[in-house]
């Protein structure tokens, strides 16, 4: 296990995910103060790959520098505002989704269990029965 690539990994996709949260942000002022300028922005964000962050603004800053520059903006904020909670909420939402997950796996295991007892036990009575 290659901790090191996971984590540049992890730190990639989380970028590429703020990037996509500062376009919202960016979108939604946009649309309250710049309609026309909105809609370009809207088709430029669903034309260009978003799930690319860093590209996504690589090609935002050839278009509209202002635009880019203003989504850098917001993306710093929110991961400045973000990444201080987030190791503890990831390892708490791991932690919680992981029991209820071994919690649904043992409820099912225990039904399939007390069922198979229960038929077991049925058929013993029949077989009892037609002697």
């Amino acid at each position: 296990m290659d901790l090191k690539r996971i984590a540049k990994d992890t730190a990639k996709t989380l970028t590429s995910y703020l990037t996509y949260q500062a376009v919202r942000v960016v979108m939604g002022q946009l649309k309250e103060t710049d309609v026309p300028r909105s809609y370009w922005f809207n088709e430029f964000a669903t034309r260009d790959k978003l799930q690319d962050g860093e590209a996504f603004i690589a090609a935002l800053m050839q278009e509209q520098a202002d635009l880019a520059l203003r989504v850098m903006t917001v993306r710093q904020h929110l991961a400045e505002e973000v990444t201080e909670f987030l190791p503890e909420m990831v390892t708490t939402g791991i932690q919680q989704a992981n029991i209820e997950h071994r919690k649904r796996h043992l409820e099912r295991m225990t039904q399939m269990s007390s069922e198979e007892l229960k038929g077991k036990a049925d058929a013993g009575d029949r077989d009892s029965q037609s002697e």
